[in-house]
């Protein structure tokens, strides 16, 4: 562990302490010269502390996100939203961004996922999407960028089928899984939407910045394997190469059948063992990461086409997409008595499908904001009453906020997340207003987003380190400001700054 983050998770440890019930004057006066803390209180009136890690110990300086911070900050007439703006917008690059020149002197960027010492193709796609509207500003932030997707090439080069990789084969805790595992992997839960979020960050950094350097030797080789492995995972000449078993107590940490999982007729949609939460799916056709997969596909087919002039590849790409969507129209929507037909989470080919929607993205909430559907689709807007309500299972309500979780945690904790999707996902201002306060009043007083928070206390979360979360809170501001909301913003209801009591690892 670097000393940097040594220091980070000390400081959140301290954020997490009942410092505002310390009144005493020397105490405090201590902790606020600290670079470390958040909320202090001196002379009984609470101050706020930026959160970010000393400007020497922070793992990667872009300047122009720093001008960014400071555009924003003085936009921003709220404290505490400017607050919780400045700690978590930049939090990806303070944090948990490695930067360096590999062997033959290309760019690498290994990005860690916070609190967890390894590089998800999702979460890194994610963590640094929101950096890359400023990389024509900033020559450097876009070598970390053009990094991050040559490793993620590099990383499906090593196996498409897994989710997650170290820093190089260094073997770690999941090398007893019943899986084709090697040192170079930190967990192989076969994942579509880790196969998607590098083409959808790789295109995104193309069009912005019209560098078509990163689609090379590396991307061709990553987008064959792509295809390769979205066709075995059709399923129609048997199961396939892949299958996961892991010794635990934990239910959907494995698969059933022998590693293979439930069993899927061969329709045309593409099986994910595993969710974006890394739980096991019930079903194997998950639908919202079918609808990613449709969406990255084109985007990857308009790439061959343009960059590379592989038209072979390229119309390989798009009939896979059609066949994906023509079986997602048949297959994959459900006609609901209360709210009419919504598209099902995860399906199976046999006609089961799972009405319910998990927090993290791809989610069905969240399908607009990964451009796989549009917002005033009506089977998605039916679709969105349907999972932002107690008719959705993992939908939770409660005295300190409500939100949509997931099995990954259990019961009555709603994921910051599915709040920023609401609100990105919506064009309502009441209820884009309704969602950042509630993101403001369950930070448990730490300025940063969480991976879950107690329905009835907001004290009570999980994961203090969770670097997407934080960047999407970023993100999410910083979209807000650019749509024109400065004033919705700035006339949200004061935050009562306030100390955590407790921390759930």
């Amino acid at each position: 562990m670097t000393h940097s983050l040594s220091t980070y998770r000390r400081m959140l440890m301290l954020s997490a302490s009942l410092l505002t019930l310390a009144p005493a004057s020397g105490l405090a006066a201590s902790i606020m010269s600290s670079d470390y803390c958040m909320v202090v209180r001196r002379d009984n009136i609470p101050t706020l502390v930026s959160a970010r890690p000393a400007e020497k110990e922070r793992l990667f300086r872009s300047d122009a996100v720093e001008q960014k911070i400071r555009e924003i900050k003085k936009l921003l007439k709220h404290p505490y939203l400017a607050w919780m703006f400045e700690n978590c917008f930049p939090n990806t690059l303070d944090t948990t961004v490695h930067y360096r020149k590999d062997e033959a002197g290309e760019d690498d960027t290994f990005v860690y996922t916070g609190d967890i010492h390894a590089m998800w193709l999702r979460d890194s796609g994610a963590q640094v999407w929101p950096y890359v509207q400023l990389a024509p500003l900033d020559k450097h932030l876009q070598q970390m960028l053009r990094g991050v997707i040559l490793r993620q090439w590099k990383c499906i080069a090593i196996d498409p089928y897994a989710n997650a990789f170290n820093d190089g084969p260094t073997g770690g805790e999941w090398m007893s899984d019943r899986t084709d595992m090697k040192p170079e992997l930190h967990e192989r839960k076969y994942e579509i939407d880790s196969l998607c979020y590098p083409i959808r960050l790789a295109y995104h950094y193309w069009q912005v910045t019209g560098d078509a350097s990163v689609f090379g030797e590396a991307w061709q080789q990553a987008i064959r394997l792509i295809l390769q492995t979205f066709r075995e995972q059709q399923r129609k000449e048997g199961t396939g190469p892949y299958k996961f078993q892991r010794r635990t107590e934990r239910q959907l940490d494995t698969m059933c059948n022998d590693g293979y999982g439930h069993p899927a007729r061969p329709v045309g949609l593409i099986v994910s063992c595993f969710r974006p939460s890394d739980d096991a799916t019930t079903f194997p056709f998950l639908v919202p990461s079918n609808f990613f997969a449709v969406s990255s596909l084109r985007k990857a087919a308009e790439v061959l086409t343009v960059v590379n002039g592989d038209a072979e590849t390229a119309r390989s790409c798009r009939e896979l997409a059609d066949e994906v969507e023509a079986a997602l129209k048949r297959y994959a929507i459900y006609q609901h008595p209360k709210y009419g037909p919504i598209y099902a989470y995860e399906v199976d080919g046999y006609g089961n499908q799972l009405l319910m929607d998990d927090a993290n993205v791809p989610s069905l909430l969240a399908m607009p904001y990964l451009g796989d559907v549009p917002t005033d689709d009506p089977v998605y807007q039916n679709t969105r009453r349907f999972v932002w309500s107690e008719d959705n299972p993992y939908f939770f309500r409660g005295e300190a906020g409500e939100g949509i979780g997931g099995p990954h945690i259990g019961y009555d904790m709603p994921w910051p997340m599915s709040i920023m999707m609401r609100a990105f996902t919506s064009s309502d201002d009441a209820e884009i207003a309704s969602c950042v306060q509630m993101l403001m009043q369950t930070d448990a007083g730490t300025g940063f987003m969480h991976e879950s928070f107690h329905k009835d206390d907001a004290t009570r979360f999980t994961r203090p380190w969770f670097a997407w979360q934080n960047t999407l809170f970023g993100e999410l501001i910083l979209k807000l400001v650019n749509d024109g909301k400065v004033d919705l913003l700035n006339g949200l209801a004061p935050v009562t700054p306030i100390a955590s009591e407790r921390i759930s690892k």
